[in-house]
């Protein structure tokens, strides 16, 4: 689940704090407020999780020297000054030094509100990337991040570590849902660049003005580089390629061919048309479709991955049952069946909702995982062998899961996963080899 974003608001006259807060809770944020600057660096720490606003003038430590150290602590924290009439150029000063931006007494309460949106959506951003460099440091811990079994994601994480070897630029594409973004981190993680900088950003979320500030301009009085620039060495994730116009397509063509090869920068862009009947090649330019596809990557939809299905479903149930504190579902062979069956538009992610529902659920003692699955006209998913699958694939998918959910709430103690499934040692040693599954694997 994604983690909610706040707001800290940082000044010494307490009606102001108030009213601030009050009106971003308003706004929906979850705010706290703190008198002083010294107070707010003991609850703002370098990796929390949202943006600040804080008054310029304030007694003891200033907002200029709050600035500074929250600064030093985490340089893609989003802080928001307040200035007072006459302070601009302190102002310009605090944007020189790393603030997102700044508001001049007194401001207009949607400029408020509309800051602090861009604020914490780039603060997101910066976590979830963080977070991910953090997962995907290793060239092994990839493995843990796109799991699954199944031909298609074995061959899909060779993909990840021959291409991330490389220094060609590469197009990603896929269904909605599918992990393609997580797929642009990971071929930045494996790579020589690891090291550098991975900077990401959606051409859908801008128009084609800030998107062309954003990509090759940049803001010199607030201090802010070209995204070209700041992923120089590194890696540029171009989220929604599709969505760049003609005009920023042709200045994407110009830094690309400006690069020379190898390419100092790598771009990685991520396309989402696929399931629209149209592809990049479609919407893109065809001297830069032939640039950026000169490697692609597709990513394989869920119902293509067989039983990473029942696999996937099984970890995020228990994950979300850690999580609000109660048991995960147990899954009947119907279901199991039904969830292999499922045609499953919004893939992973919609795995995800409909695992976390099926929690919520069993929390509350009622519903079954097939009305979870059923569609607009209130009808489950029929249980049929479509794609040739005979019937005795389904069981065997099923069994394979039963015995690695038991094998792992007992932590390998194969006399209770025998006396649970009532199975002799023989025939329970004999299906574990069948289906791969190792003791070794579930022990501590």
């Amino acid at each position: 689940m994604a983690q909610a974003m706040k707001i800290a608001i940082i000044d010494d006259e307490q009606d102001m704090r108030q009213s601030i807060s009050q009106w971003l809770a308003l706004s929906g944020f979850e705010t706290e407020t703190y008198p002083s600057a010294e107070e707010a660096l003991k609850g703002i720490g370098p990796d929390f999780p949202g943006a600040v606003v804080s008054d310029i003038r304030m007694p003891g430590m200033d907002g200029m020297a709050l600035l500074k150290k929250l600064m030093a602590q985490d340089s893609a924290l989003p802080v928001i000054m307040i200035t007072g009439h006459g302070d601009v150029p302190m102002a310009v000063e605090a944007m020189r030094v790393g603030a997102f931006d700044f508001l001049e007494k007194p401001f207009n309460p949607d400029r408020m509100t509309a800051l602090a949106k861009k604020a914490t959506q780039r603060r997101r951003m910066s976590l979830d990337a963080r977070a991910l460099r953090r997962e995907l440091g290793g060239g092994t811990t990839i493995m843990k991040k796109l799991i699954g079994a199944s031909p298609v994601m074995e061959r899909l994480r060779e993909d990840i570590l021959d291409l991330g070897q490389a220094d060609g630029h590469v197009l990603i594409d896929g269904e909605t849902g599918t992990g393609k973004t997580l797929a642009a981190h990971a071929l930045h993680a494996v790579g020589s660049r690891a090291s550098k900088e991975f900077v990401i950003v959606s051409c859908a979320a801008f128009d084609e003005e800030e998107l062309a500030a954003q990509l090759f301009e940049g803001n010199s009085d607030k201090g802010r580089l070209p995204l070209v620039e700041e992923a120089r060495g590194g890696t540029l994730c171009l989220e929604d390629i599709e969505a760049l116009s003609p005009a920023l397509q042709a200045r994407l063509l110009q830094f690309i061919n400006e690069q020379g090869t190898p390419a100092e920068t790598r771009i990685v862009a991520v396309s989402n048309l696929q399931e629209q009947g149209k592809t990049s090649e479609d919407m893109l330019r065809p001297d830069l479709y032939y640039r950026l596809a000169a490697m692609k990557i597709t990513l394989p939809p869920l119902r293509q991955r067989g039983e990473d299905i029942l696999m996937l479903f099984t970890r995020l149930s228990e994950s979300f049952a850690e999580e609000y504190g109660c048991e995960a579902p147990a899954v009947t062979a119907q279901e199991a069946a039904q969830l292999l069956q499922a045609p499953w538009q919004g893939n992973v992610r919609q795995l995800i909702n409909i695992a976390e529902r099926a929690v919520l659920q069993a929390r509350r003692g009622s519903g079954t995982i097939a009305s979870l699955l059923m569609n607009d006209e209130g009808e489950v998913q029929p249980v049929m062998t479509t794609e040739g699958k005979p019937l005795k694939e389904y069981v065997e998918a099923f069994e394979r899961m039963l015995i690695d959910n038991t094998m792992r709430r007992h932590k390998g103690s194969i006399v209770n996963v025998m006396e649970e499934l009532c199975l002799p040692r023989r025939t329970l040693n004999e299906k574990m080899a069948k289906y791969g599954l190792q003791r070794s694997d579930y022990l501590g």
